[in-house]
């Protein structure tokens, strides 16, 4: 009895820090036993992805209890977070009277809905906490609740920061000139000389 008590005092020391280097001693092995992905559905896509952005953003998140300090309740992280927003038209959406051409189709004007911004995708490989400060309760809160979404915060604040950034970047504004390329060179190709591309069909981009 006494040694699975000493047992566990050792084991839950480790898990809050207290033993530097008893952690090795109770050290796990990992396997993934996941089976094969299953493919669900199939979309065609009629989106042009016309450009894409990478972003970073260093995330300061800091929590406090009121009357309690920090050694006890509180946490703060800053994480690193990379990734990328792609930018793209929907050409599915250019209905037939938006595609107007002359007699000798020599001529043709697009009309096009203008360009939307994708959400933010994370980067795992590119992001990572670079320090975690946590108070008596929290480490005890983490180790009784073993969650694995401690860091959902930070992602989240990250994600929106580098959405943020695709706005005011001209990431939009790139793909529309881009998809604009694109078409031009397609249609001149087809015989068309004169090729115009509008955006003014639907909303603006997101």
């Amino acid at each position: 009895m006494i040694f699975v008590v000493l047992f566990a005092l050792l084991f839950t020391a480790s898990r809050l820090d207290f033993l530097p280097g008893w952690a090795d001693v109770f050290g796990e092995e990992t396997q993934d036993r996941t089976g094969p992905a299953l493919l669900k559905s199939i979309q065609d896509m009629s989106r042009y992805e016309a450009a894409s952005g990478n972003f970073q953003v260093v995330v300061d998140l800091e929590k406090d209890a009121k009357f309690l300090p920090d050694a006890v309740k509180g946490s703060r992280t800053l994480y690193v977070g990379a990734g990328s927003v792609g930018a793209a038209v929907d050409l599915g959406k250019v209905a037939k009277g938006n595609v107007v051409t002359n007699k000798d189709r020599t001529e043709a004007t697009l009309h096009l809905p203008h360009a939307t911004l994708d959400k933010p995708a994370l980067d795992p490989d590119r992001s990572y906490a670079v320090s975690k400060q946590r108070g008596l309760l929290d480490r005890l809160g983490d180790f009784f609740s073993d969650n694995p979404n401690s860091e959902r915060a930070v992602q989240s604040l990250a994600a929106k920061h580098i959405g943020e950034a695709a706005k005011d970047s001209g990431l939009a504004a790139r793909a529309e000139k881009n998809t604009t390329t694109m078409l031009q060179g397609l249609l001149h190709s087809l015989g068309f000389k004169d090729v115009t591309v509008l955006y003014d069909v639907g909303a603006a981009a997101r």
